[in-house]
């Protein structure tokens, strides 16, 4: 599954709450709004990346990985000794 930063530290419903409780005490709402508002295109530019990624990954397909040659050592050793 998706590994989130929630998830990395452990972080709960209550306790991611009381974080972010926390953080809008700190930096207060305005600060808070401009950050949000700065995040915006960077989600955005994230998003199209992952969509172009899954669209390259769906186009290629399993065509697209060539198949290794066998090679026959037989016939790949020097005649002449």
């Amino acid at each position: 599954m998706f590994t989130t930063i929630a998830n990395i530290l452990n972080f709960a419903g209550p306790d991611m709450i009381v974080l972010l409780v926390i953080i809008l005490v700190l930096l207060g709402a305005k600060k808070m709004s401009a950050l949000a508002r700065g995040m915006r295109p960077v989600a955005k530019e994230f998003g199209a990346a992952r969509d172009e990624t899954a669209r390259e990954l769906s186009q290629s397909g399993p065509k697209a990985v060539r198949q290794p040659k066998l090679v026959d050592e037989k016939s790949e050793t020097p005649s002449a000794r």
